[in-house]
């Protein structure tokens, strides 16, 4: 379900905006919206010091670890011997 989202802009920033909307060939409103979709992609998701948190608790454990030579072998192995890249 869409919702209507009212936003005041002053009559130099509308204009701008949509300039640069009709240099994409889109709409101010589709402009817009796909600006929000962009800033919201770039804010951290959760929050921070709970991450740290978690991250710091995972880091005090001791699990074994095969020798990272034997691994990459292992993985080789696995891939039929042949590496990309």
């Amino acid at each position: 379900m869409s919702k209507r989202l009212q936003v005041l802009l002053e009559e130099r920033e509308l204009r701008e905006i949509g300039r640069i909307a009709r240099a994409q060939r889109m709409t101010v409103a589709e402009w817009v919206r796909q600006a929000l979709r962009a800033a919201r992609r770039r804010e951290p998701l959760g929050n921070t010091a709970k991450k740290l948190e978690v991250v710091g608790a995972a880091s005090r454990h001791n699990f074994p670890a095969s020798d990272i030579d034997q691994m990459l072998a292992e993985i080789e192995q696995g891939h039929g011997g042949q590496r990309k890249g």
